[in-house]
């Protein structure tokens, strides 16, 4: 009875909600989330919410949108990523019989601006005051490779903008590298409330896009200062996945250098978290220098959890301060890879100079249409690539392997494109020992002047002449996919600027490229 009760009120549609888009809103939460909410339907449904980024619009026949993410929930809300690029959401209806309602319009990402202009993360207001050392955060603009912080003593004489404030202006610093920053307010302790606000900056420190809105910090002096660093994980990717090759971020402690990371296969106990003393049960450690990102060189294919935290330490590899909090990441079962992704930094992620692969808006895995195991890690060479077969990709054995290696080579004067062509011609050998299909991308362009400026390194004057050779082998494959030609600049010579802004690695629209061209070429998947 009931269920036919329910039948005919989602037939008769009695409140004439049929064919009507959902309405549907944005509600802040805590640390900068999003809640993405709509009206609650009158009778028993569930709701799909679907995730997408707008194309590139460079690829003829690509759609307009790609979808990153589908959920189903049966409440009228859903909680939903802040990744450093605009998304865009709709909610549709279902019934016990069928489709409620037409899907919504999509909605954009309200945290996205433009021009770019950060939004801030972090509030410290009277009922929450900041130390005397405040974390200040905020969420990522796409491409910027560093951020200038401002710090003021008063509102500035007007919002947004590029200059310096003319009013209460205290100090400033481009030596921000992510998306957050701990402040030194001690030399300001005749005053009870500051204001900071931030930009993000080019390659050349050239403004990109606007300052923040000027964020008060309320301060209480009395409070402890935090001396542990900040797991950043404040922008995810819908359906976040760490690289095979996993990279651990965090925002650094003022002024502090050197910090060692650890990963566990298990949790830290409540004793160990933000201790002091190393863990006795770490399968892993690493020491980095002047750094927010570490690069584990270590690949972790095998399924399960692992955490992982973060201290400062001085020279000498003593703790300052406390360890972080203790991080973790899920590592799926791979029963079954119909693709994989192999090849150096290009595949493996990140982008914009300061970008690591874990910031999966620089990958272009997040723009595929099918699901592929990243496979890549930075720095290979073509020769390093090759090597690394038989423990990367045998084990993983995925039908379709796109293979793209050798931009390093490229760069380097003592590496021929014979010697290339001839590490490709093996994977492509053992692709097929392995019943692998090997299909190739073409090389892209690279710009050696933004490399000088971003590197500080010469590259090989004959790159371009090394890059034809190779890629006139690649497109001699059976399966090959030609990223080449959709990426020089406007005179036809280098990688365009617009797409990468160091000269080697796509970033954020030239990843979204990529992928919306492998895309186009799904029928030659196995």
């Amino acid at each position: 009875m009931c269920l036919a009760f329910i039948f005919v009120l989602e037939k008769t549609d009695p409140w004439g909600r049929r064919d009507q888009p959902l309405a549907a809103e944005f509600v802040e939460t805590e640390r900068g989330h999003l809640r993405f909410t709509w009206e609650k339907l009158p009778y028993p449904c569930r709701y799909r919410v679907e995730t997408f980024s707008k194309t590139t619009g460079r690829v003829e026949d690509a759609p307009e949108y790609h979808l990153l993410e589908t959920a189903t929930t049966r409440e009228n809300s859903y909680d939903v990523s802040t990744g450093a690029i605009p998304m865009f959401y709709r909610v549709t209806a279902y019934g016990l019989f069928g489709q409620l309602t037409e899907a919504s319009k999509p909605v954009a990402n309200p945290n996205y601006h433009e021009p770019p202009q950060p939004v801030t993360i972090t509030h410290y207001t009277p009922s929450h005051p900041a130390s005397a050392m405040p974390f200040l955060v905020w969420h990522a603009v796409p491409d910027a490779v560093c951020y200038e912080v401002e710090l003021l003593s008063e509102p500035p004489q007007s919002e947004g903008g590029t200059e310096l404030s003319k009013n209460g202006h205290l100090e400033s610093t481009r030596e921000v590298f992510t998306n957050g920053w701990q402040a030194d307010l001690r030399k300001y302790q005749k005053y009870t409330q500051l204001y900071y606000r931030v930009r993000a900056l080019g390659l050349h420190l050239g403004a990109i896009g606007e300052w923040s809105e000027a964020e008060p910090i309320t301060i209480d002096w009395t409070a402890p200062t935090p001396d542990a660093p900040l797991i950043n994980d404040f922008d995810r990717m819908p359906n976040f996945s760490m690289p095979i090759y996993p990279v651990y971020s965090w925002i650094p402690l003022h002024g502090i250098a050197h910090y060692e990371v650890e990963l566990m296969t298990e949790p830290t106990t409540a004793d160990d978290e933000n201790n002091q003393a190393p863990l006795p049960y770490r399968v892993w450690h690493r020491v980095v220098d002047s750094a927010a990102n570490c690069y584990d060189e270590y690949a972790r294919p095998y399924a399960g959890d692992y955490y992982w935290r973060v201290r400062a330490v001085d020279a000498k590899g003593n703790t300052i301060g406390h360890y972080s909090d203790t991080a973790h990441f899920v590592m799926p079962e791979h029963e079954y890879v119909k693709a994989a992704m192999f090849g150096d930094s290009i595949t493996h992620g990140g982008g914009a100079v300061s970008y690591p692969p874990s910031a999966l808006e620089y990958s272009y895995a997040t723009y595929l249409d099918f699901p592929a195991v990243n496979l890549g890690r930075s720095g290979d060479t073509s020769k390093t690539t090759l090597a690394r077969f038989e423990e990367d990709v045998v084990p993983m054995h995925p039908a379709n392997l796109l293979i793209l290696t050798g931009t390093n080579s490229l760069r380097d004067a003592t590496i021929s494109a014979n010697d290339v062509i001839k590490d490709l011609a093996r994977i492509k050998a053992l692709c097929e020992e392995h019943d692998i299909r090997p299909i190739f991308l073409t090389l892209m362009p690279i710009h050696p002047g933004n490399i000088r400026f971003a590197f500080h390194t010469d590259t090989d004057p004959s790159w371009r002449d090394k890059m034809n050779h190779i890629n006139a082998y690649i497109k001699a494959q059976p399966y090959f996919i030609d990223l080449e030609p959709y990426f020089y600049d406007e005179t036809k010579t280098v990688l365009d600027t617009r797409l990468s802004i160091d000269g080697l690695h796509p970033d954020i629209q030239g990843k979204m490229l990529m992928g919306e061209i492998i895309n186009l070429h799904q029928g030659e998947l196995q």
